[in-house]
């Protein structure tokens, strides 16, 4: 396992942030950066592992270890998640976290639905599928799904997208301005989602403050 041996690497958002992350802790940072993106979704595990698996052809970093990492990360991620949906249930799990505005509503309604629909084969398709690849934990605890199938099937599905997206990187890694025009792209989008989601909050508090002004005005 090693870090990175130029600290100044010329990258900035996102991707600037993933590249000092690994530079301190080279590639156990992987793995830091992915538990943060199973709990913190707006960091998006499609910006990180790429990158990651560039950095790998560039000599920098280990291939197998950032699988290795990011895959234990996933795991830790999601067995903090299965927990919480254990140890309080899913609606209050679910209110808990869009109190916290890191996850939409629908998002964990949707989470919830896929569970329910197609059970515990959901925990490993659901690991491939953005909006749900974290929040498919939450039912999962909350319906108390045997661990050890719940862990395999976390293991295998975030596995496998963990090694597809470092794969991207990795094949991208002799063709640097391609991989800048991929990161930056998902830059934009990560930005334009939080900045959506911050004007969402903002309206809802108005509308809310509005609401209670009237209740306090009829009474």
């Amino acid at each position: 396992m090693t870090a990175l041996t130029t600290a100044d690497h010329g990258f900035t958002g996102l991707t600037g942030f993933a590249a000092d992350v690994l530079n301190a802790l080279g590639d156990i940072g992987v793995g830091v950066l992915v538990f943060l993106e199973v709990l913190i979704p707006p960091i998006p595990s499609e910006v990180i592992l790429p990158f990651a698996g560039y950095l790998s052809q560039a000599g920098e970093l280990n291939l197998g270890w950032l699988i290795v990492w990011s895959t234990v990360a996933s795991l830790a991620g999601a067995l903090v998640l299965y927990g919480l949906g254990a140890a309080i249930g899913l609606e209050r799990a679910i209110r808990w976290i869009a109190w916290t505005r890191l996850v939409s509503l629908s998002d964990l309604e949707r989470g919830a639905d896929w569970f329910h629909r197609f059970g515990k084969w959901s925990v490993l398709v659901g690991r491939l599928i953005p909006g749900v690849r974290s929040l498919i934990s939450l039912p999962a605890g909350a319906d108390r799904m045997p661990l050890l199938v719940f862990s395999l099937f976390t293991v295998l599905g975030s596995g496998l997208w963990n090694t597809l997206l470092i794969g991207v990187g990795a094949a991208l890694g002799t063709q640097h301005h391609l991989l800048e025009q991929w990161l930056e792209y998902l830059d934009l989008v990560v930005y334009s989602a939080i900045a959506i989601a911050v004007v969402v909050l903002i309206a809802r508090r108005v509308r809310e403050a509005r609401r209670m002004k009237r209740i306090a005005t009829d009474a």
